[in-house]
């Protein structure tokens, strides 16, 4: 994952942070100067208590009793990743090592140094002086936390991820345990792995109860393989998007660093509210600045993981988009809201069902769907062959659909492709007379019409880099396959489709953009001639 500068997973094996201490001020009076500063609220400490009462609730004199009753449940998740030399005995997809084939040479080429004399001539001798060297084993580390007294154990899924060799360990204890997954979900970069011991284990709970920004928050984990450490702070924000899916993140300041990833977020009751993912890092160190996967969330997936290995979620077969202000008014909608369908999956739910490209979904079993997000995590929280009242925006009107939800699909990206193949979008074509068209009135200049057996829309030759078509990330080469939701062919097709957006006063004009190999809408908007 990336955020702006650096978003870093941070298990041992993959990434990263540092240290930024949490102060903590808990002392009722404090001497500042020769005077004595005494709380304009009266405190309470109980005696023999590790809190203190205040007038905004409990806090902690100190840390030390939810440490004890955490930690013990806590694991360093130690993997071993052989790179196809073995098998990990899963539901998951097994070892892609090649095999020596017959007649192979069996030796390797010397793996050199870039500065050793002789790297380039070895890395560029042909394949048949020697066969690829052996895969080459990765070690690595991470945490989780105990969710069951038999041993069930959550972690992320990056820390385990290509895994041929799990082990755990305790803090109190040296005892090294073998672990087998029971499955993962890449989505919510959740594991759970189950120790092969027939002994009891302490356990950790999930946290019912939501937290609040500015809640106490402890990390707990395994950092940079140094064994059980704890880190303090708070809770900074909740409902964070960081760009990995339509999951909301919390995000805590408590110091969480390399090795951390998979570890338990836990409250002032010692249960858990989060499992460490992701850091947010310009530089790669910590900057107090952590993400953790919502216990809500963590205890949805663990529970179909526990059943059945995998997580099934509702798929509606749709490639969906925000609706900004300019899309808006492109359509004709009256405010910015919902989700606009840039591409159905042939065969797909959303296809059987009539639901098509340009329409907005605008609301899901009566429920106002805010954006694309907003859509992605409601269809994702039903389940599969479940039927559902979609409501979408289309030709000027709200029209009610019902919908048969399918199976999320392990590679929705494939099953999105359908039977489309790639057109030549650079414009070439065989009408050597014709002459670019040019559109003011959306800062772009149309090339040629084009022929051929793969023709498809009207390519654009040049866009103004100070127009809005500019800004909305239009560039030559793209192809315009609509305008307003008719198919174009031609330039005049595109200038009839924006004469007709003009007729109905709309400020802006709706183009369906294929770049590439993908497509998406953009409302661009409209300027006056001259």
């Amino acid at each position: 994952m990336r955020f702006p500068h650096r978003l870093s997973t941070n298990s041992h094996s993959k990434v990263t942070s540092k240290i930024a201490p949490a102060s903590i001020a808990m002392t009722a009076v404090a001497v500042a100067g020769l005077g004595l500063l005494v709380p304009s609220h009266p405190v309470r400490a109980e005696s023999g208590a590790q809190t203190i009462q205040t007038p905004f609730g409990r806090a902690p004199l100190s840390f030390a009793d939810i440490v004890d009753k955490v930690k013990p449940a806590v694991v360093s998740v130690s993997v071993v990743n052989d790179g196809g030399a073995s098998k990990l005995a899963s539901n998951e997809k097994g070892d892609k090592g090649d095999k020596g084939k017959k007649g192979e040479k069996n030796f390797s080429l010397p793996d050199l140094p870039p500065d050793h004399p002789l790297h380039d001539f070895f890395k560029n001798l042909p394949k048949e002086f020697g066969q690829e060297a052996k895969p080459k084993i990765v070690q690595g580390q991470g945490s989780g936390f105990v969710i069951s007294s038999d041993g069930y154990v959550v972690t992320n899924n990056h820390v385990i991820d290509g895994a041929t060799k799990i082990q755990v360990t305790f803090d109190n204890d040296e005892t090294k345990y073998d672990a087998k997954l029971i499955g993962t979900d890449p989505r919510t970069d959740i594991a759970l792995i189950k120790i092969e011991s027939t002994k009891t284990f302490p356990t950790i709970k999930l946290s019912e109860k939501e937290p609040r920004v500015g809640d106490w928050a402890l990390a707990v984990g395994n950092p940079f393989g140094l064994g059980g450490t704890v880190t303090a702070g708070i809770v900074s924000a909740l409902a964070r998007d960081i760009g990995s899916g339509p999951y909301d993140y919390l995000q805590i300041d408590a110091a969480v660093n390399r090795g951390n990833s998979g570890g338990p977020t836990v409250n002032i009751d010692g249960d858990v509210i989060g499992v460490n993912t992701a850091i947010f890092s310009p530089s790669g160190g910590n900057v107090g600045i952590a993400f953790a996967v919502p216990a809500k969330t963590v205890s949805e997936v663990v529970k179909q993981l526990k059943a059945g290995g995998t997580v099934n979620r509702g798929w509606l077969g749709v490639k969906i988009q925000n609706v900004d202000e300019d899309t808006a008014a492109s359509i004709g909608l009256s405010d910015a809201h919902g989700a606009l369908v840039s591409e159905v999956t042939p065969n797909g739910p959303a296809a059987k069902s009539g639901i098509k490209a340009q329409d907005a979904i605008i609301q899901v079993n009566g429920d106002k769907i805010a954006d694309s997000r907003d859509l992605a995590r409601k269809i994702a929280e039903l389940s599969p062959d479940t039927s559902v009242d979609v409501k979408v925006w289309r030709n000027n009107s709200e029209q009610a659909i019902k919908v048969k939800l399918g199976l999320f699909p392990k590679n929705a990206e494939a099953a999105m492709s359908g039977d489309n193949n790639d057109d030549d979008n650079n414009g070439n074509n065989n009408d050597d007379d014709s002459k670019s068209v040019d559109l003011s009135q959306l800062g772009i200049t149309l090339m040629p019409a084009r022929s051929g057996k793969n023709a498809e829309g009207v390519a654009i030759a040049e866009v103004d880099p100070s127009s809005d078509a500019a800004e909305k990330g239009l560039k030559p080469g793209d192809v315009i396959l609509e305008v307003s939701g008719q198919a174009v062919t031609s330039p005049d097709d595109v200038i009839t489709g924006i004469k007709k957006a003009q007729d109905l006063k709309r400020t802006a004009v709706l183009l369906h953009i294929k770049s590439s190999d993908q497509k998406r809408f953009v409302a661009v908007q409209l300027t006056k001639k001259g």
